[in-house]
């Protein structure tokens, strides 16, 4: 599931049909010390009184460019029509106002509320932060291998992106936000399982050291080298473009360039991010139900969510809004996610256009537009 967030989707999909994702989970041997690693379970709230959410729109006269904050990374959305909705979640107590805005055909514009949360009933969730060519050991196979956002330069630049927007909005929020959280792909692993705390373990220091040293051994072990690139093609007469295609397709994620067991590798949290000991690892074959059910034991209503890819991981996943709109009050952080963008330079459209459709039934907001109420 190449986080080639083109390749987000199609290793997502190829590789999982093909075992990669699914199939047996590898336990730890470890004891479970829930204790450490689990919230205490909390008595639910009783359902809140329904109120009524008067719909009143009310037109905002010469409204700045949305998502202007780092238009190198995304490019900033503009609409000719722009409208105020009144205050939508309403939290006793609040201590976060997170504004936002989503677009209606039916209504002919975006639409912008505030928005008011108790942060300790809100997570903070990371999709995809894969740990490719950061220097862990993890790097896109040669001399026609994918990965990730598919090409090393890619990589990079969606890296540069993870430094400077959204470690430093994760680590704003760490520690006042109920959770912060990762998911990634791949098989549960004696060597992630002891590297970061899960939803049944937090593990010592000493653990993840040992485990960080076994990463490295097993990340740096590997044959990263797969097949060059066809050298001749065979095509029929009549369907020249159809055979063209199936032989040298535009993503091939498979062993033939990646080599056999490039999938099976622990793919490590990014190294762009300052992870602490108390951020929570989701693995992605787990699904949904128990990242749901982990959730809601800690009591969370809210969540912020940020990563890759805009089109594919961000939303599909587990942890992908998709799945976590049906149960929490989700909040897509536009600005602190990039989509995949082939034959392009550059994500800021791709990105625009992907956060823009998904503003349709979901709220989106951005860095600046989270902040503590003092």
């Amino acid at each position: 599931m190449p986080r080639n967030r083109s390749l987000r989707t199609v290793a997502p999909l190829v590789l999982v049909l093909a075992g990669f994702a699914g199939g047996m989970l590898v336990q730890s041997g470890r004891s479970i010390n829930r204790a450490a690693a689990e919230p205490a379970a909390k008595t639910p709230a009783p359902p809140s009184a329904a109120r009524v959410y008067h719909n009143t729109l009310s037109p905002i006269k010469n409204p700045q460019p949305l998502l202007a904050d780092y238009p190198e990374f995304v490019q900033p959305v503009v609409e000719l029509k722009r409208f105020e909705a009144p205050l939508l979640v309403d939290d006793e107590g609040a201590d976060l106002e997170v504004r936002a805005w989503r677009f209606s055909y039916n209504a002919r514009g975006i639409i912008e509320m505030p928005n008011r949360l108790k942060l300790k009933d809100t997570a903070v969730i990371m999709v995809h932060p894969w740990g490719i060519d950061d220097g862990q050991g993890w790097r896109t196979p040669q001399p026609a291998g994918v990965c990730d956002f598919c090409t090393e330069d890619k990589n990079h630049y969606a890296a540069r992106h993870t430094r400077e927007v959204i470690n430093p909005f994760l680590k704003r929020l760490r520690g006042k936000a109920a959770l912060t959280m990762f998911s990634l792909i791949g098989k549960k692993d004696p060597i992630r399982t002891k590297m970061y705390r899960t939803f049944d373990d937090n593990p010592t220091p000493a653990e993840r050291a040992a485990a960080a040293k076994e990463l490295h051994a097993a990340l740096n072990s590997f044959d990263y080298r797969g097949e060059p690139l066809p050298a001749e093609l065979t095509l029929s007469a009549d369907k020249p473009v159809i055979d063209y295609f199936r032989q040298f397709p535009g993503l091939d994620a498979s062993a033939r360039y990646n080599h056999a067991g490039f999938w099976d590798l622990p793919v490590p949290i990014t190294s762009d991010i300052d992870v602490q000991h108390d951020d929570v690892l989701i693995f992605d074959v787990d699904g949904y139900k128990p990242l749901k059910e982990f959730l809601q034991r800690s009591g969370i209503r809210h969540v912020l969510l940020v990563g890759y890819a805009t089109d594919m991981c961000f939303c599909k996943t587990t942890a992908g809004y998709e799945n976590l709109s049906k149960d929490f009050n989700v909040f897509l952080v536009g600005d602190a996610t990039l989509a995949t963008y082939p034959a392009n330079s550059t994500p800021r459209y791709a990105t625009n256009a992907h956060i823009s459709f998904a503003a349709l039934n979901q709220l989106v907001t951005q860095v600046s537009w989270v902040r503590e109420i003092k």
